[in-house]
C-alpha cells in the first residue's frame, strides 16, 4: 500500500504542486524503496512513529500498512491538505495524523505528551528535507528523549557526518552529538533515481539508537560548548582553538595533547577537557 511514480505525478499535476527547493522537497516515488525503509525501521502494530516531511505520503502509507500509528509533520500547507486526502483515500486515516507544522519549531515534549501516555517510546522514520536534516536530528537528540530510535534518509555526505568517528574527515559536532546520545550505523545507499525531482546527490539511510544514559558523564552544556568551540576552528590545534576556555597546561593535565585537532578527539577526551574547563570556571 503506497503510491506509484505515476500516482505521484498525477497528484502533482492535479494540485499544480511544484516541489520547493527552499524546503528541500524531493519525494520518494519508488514503492520498493519505501517498503524497504518501513521494513528496516522495524515498526509494527502498536508502535508510535513520527514522520517529518511526509510530502504526498509514499512512506506514510508504507508505515501505516506495517500497522504503526504515524504522526506526519508537514510544513507545506498544500501538501498537508493533499496528504490528509491521500491517507483517507487509502483507508488509513485512523492510523495517520497529519500535523501542519514546521518541524524545526515543534515543541517535541509537548507534542508527545499530548498524544500518548507517559513512557511511550517513539521512533522517527523519515525522508528528511535536505536543508534541515542535521539540525533536526540534533534537536531530536537534545529535546525529544521519548524518541528512542531514528531511521532517517539524508544526503550521503550528511549520513557520513552522523556516523563518523574520530580521525575521519566527516567527524564533527553532529558526529559527537550522535555518539554522546546513542549509537549509529549506515543502513544503505539510496540512489537519486527513486526521487522526484531527482537530486544531484546520493542519499543514505542512517539509524540512530538512543542510549539509556549518555556515553560520558559530564556537564552537558559545558561539554557541547567546548566541542562547538573546538570544531569552530577545526584546522587549528587545540591550544589555539580552545585558548579562550583552557590554557595549554590545563589541556595537558586533562591528558590531551594540545597539538591535537578537534577531529582527533573521542568522547572521553572531550569529557576530560570539559571537566577541566569546569574546574577553571569554579
Amino acid at each position: 500500500m503506497t503510491l506509484t511514480r505515476t500516482q505521484v505525478r498525477d497528484l502533482l499535476d492535479r494540485y499544480e504542486i511544484r516541489p520547493k527547493r527552499s524546503l528541500g522537497q524531493h519525494f520518494v516515488v519508488e514503492p520498493n524503496t519505501v517498503r524497504r525503509i518501513a521494513e528496516l525501521s522495524g515498526v509494527g502494530p502498536g508502535d508510535r512513529v513520527v514522520e517529518i516531511g511526509p510530502g504526498l505520503g509514499c512512506l506514510t502509507l508504507a508505515l501505516a500498512e506495517a500497522g504503526a500509528s504515524v504522526v506526519a509533520i508537514e510544513i507545506d500547507d498544500v501538501l498537508a491538505d493533499v496528504l490528509a486526502e491521500v491517507v483517507t483515500e487509502f483507508g488509513c486515516s485512523d492510523r495517520v495524523e497529519v500535523v501542519h507544522a514546521d518541524a524545526t519549531e515543534v515543541n517535541w515534549p509537548a507534542l508527545f505528551e499530548a498524544r500518548a501516555d507517559s513512557g511511550i517510546r517513539w521512533t522517527v522514520v523519515a525522508n528528511l528535507p535536505y536543508n534541515v536534516s542535521v539540525p533536526l536530528v540534533c534537536d531530536l537528540l537534545d529535546f525529544a528523549p521519548a524518541v528512542r530510535r531514528l531511521v532517517v534518509m539524508v544526503q550521503k555526505e550528511v549520513a557520513q557526518r552522523l556516523v563518523a568517528v574520530p580521525g575521519e574527515e566527516a567527524y564533527g559536532l553532529p558526529s559527537v552529538k550522535v555518539a554522546y546520545y546513542g549509537t549509529s550505523r549506515m543502513m544503505g545507499r539510496v540512489p537519486p533515481t527513486v526521487f522526484l525531482p531527482r537530486p544531484s546527490v546520493d542519499s543514505a539511510l542512517v539509524e540512530v539508537v538512543r542510549r539509556n544514559i549518555p556515553a560520558v558523564e559530564v556537564d552537558e552544556d559545558a561539554f557541547f560548548a567546548l566541542v562547538r568551540c573546538g570544531f569552530g576552528q577545526r584546522r587549528k590545534m587545540l591550544r589555539r582553538s580552545l585558548a579562550g576556555l583552557l590554557d595549554e597546561s590545563r589541556i595537558v593535565a586533562a591528558g590531551v595533547d594540545p597539538t591535537s585537532r578537534a577531529e582527533e578527539l573521542d568522547l572521553d577526551q572531550w569529557a576530560a577537557l570539559a571537566t577541566a574547563a569546569g574546574e577553571v570556571a569554579n
